[in-house]
């Protein structure tokens, strides 16, 4: 069976929660499937390479722009791939490219999407762009062989809204990095370039974008006042934009942000963070929460229906936005330690990639 993969800007190591998901998911797919090929954007590829034995990655031309970049980009790509790669199914990342779902199947071909979750709620978006989603969403449904979700919350409300076809909408979640699972923690350490202590600075990991609630954050740390406490944030912006550079003009001794971090520096961070905490109002199925808990980190979630759903303790949630109540829980004992052996066997990406290769199948019949 020969896979094509659209929608995500390219893998390895490309910032983005998509692009984290198909990294790991293609790893383990390459020993389930016989061939995959992997569609990435001109600017973040720039020529074509073998990720693993199986999987290919050639770079697709695109442009970069907030609101084109990554529709255009879909639509030459299901050309790309109807008429050079010839897919038995192609896979969608996004309700944003899912938008071109009926597209793909006029031109015979077989889709599975992946809904990675409800991007109209993204703070980032005006009312044309959320309906534009909207209507990805409700393509993707209507149209594809197979939809994929990564939340159980969603999906439960998507086959409640669209009873008619329930029946093809499935649950699969993500699951947690293989690096983080298979490294030796013993070997590594915080990068020399980051002036923080072992278990004396707060984390918090992800994109410098407004539905991850960084600047909640940096105010609830703020108010807090913590003595010989840093935090530190690893990530960067998709755009150079005015809320990124907003976040990083308020960089102090104590308030550090680190960039974009990758492989063991990353796995370093983690285990060596006081608390990991995720204020988003928007997720999918969070990758960066997953890695905390596989690590065993204490860890703070905003109460959004997919943090919920990792079914942790209530000490574990706040109240999405309240920057007090996060102030007062910063200032409190570290919340319960999550059992990260059943994380790591909930959210196991080898299982992940089987359920998703009977899909692919399913798909193909």
């Amino acid at each position: 069976m020969k896979v094509c993969a659209v929608g995500l800007r390219g893998i390895p190591e490309i910032m983005g929660g998509i692009e984290t998901h198909c990294e790991q998911l293609y790893t383990e797919l390459s020993n389930e499937v016989e061939d995959i090929v992997i569609l990435a954007r001109s600017p973040y590829v720039k020529k074509p390479f073998k990720f693993k034995k199986n999987v290919s990655i050639i770079p697709v031309f695109a442009i970069r722009n907030k609101i084109l970049e990554t529709f255009l980009h879909t639509l030459i790509c299901i050309f790309y791939a109807r008429l050079i790669i010839k897919p038995d199914v192609l896979h969608i990342h996004g309700i944003g490219p899912a938008l071109f779902t009926p597209f793909a199947k006029l031109l015979g071909l077989k889709v599975l999407v992946t809904h990675h979750g409800a991007d109209y709620n993204r703070k980032k978006w005006n009312w044309f762009a959320k309906r534009i989603l909207f209507l990805g969403e409700y393509l993707a449904i209507r149209y594809a062989n197979v939809i994929v979700v990564v939340g159980a919350t969603l999906t439960h409300k998507l086959k409640a809204q669209y009873p008619s076809q329930a029946h093809k909408i499935k649950f699969i979640p993500n699951g947690c990095p293989l690096l983080f699972l298979d490294c030796d923690i013993g070997n590594i350490s915080i990068p020399s370039d980051i002036n923080v202590e072992a278990g004396k600075y707060i984390l918090f990991v992800g994109r410098l974008v407004p539905e991850k609630g960084v600047h909640d954050l940096i105010d609830a740390f703020s108010i807090a006042a913590l003595s010989d406490v840093k935090l530190l944030i690893v990530g960067g912006a998709d755009f150079n934009d005015k809320y990124s550079k907003e976040l990083l003009n308020l960089a102090t001794e104590t308030i550090i942000f680190a960039g974009r971090r990758t492989g063991k520096d990353l796995l370093a961070i983690y285990h060596s963070a006081k608390l990991f905490v995720l204020p988003s109002y928007h997720e999918g199925l969070p990758i960066a929460a997953l890695e905390a808990l596989s690590l065993s980190v204490p860890i703070l979630l905003s109460n959004i229906s997919p943090h919920l759903d990792i079914g942790l303790h209530t000490d574990n949630y706040f109240e999405i936005g309240n920057t007090h109540e996060l102030a007062r829980l910063l200032n409190s004992p570290e919340p319960a330690t999550i059992d990260s052996d059943l994380i790591v066997r909930k959210y196991n990406w080898s299982n992940i990639a089987k359920n998703t290769k009977l899909l692919l199948e399913k798909c193909n019949e």
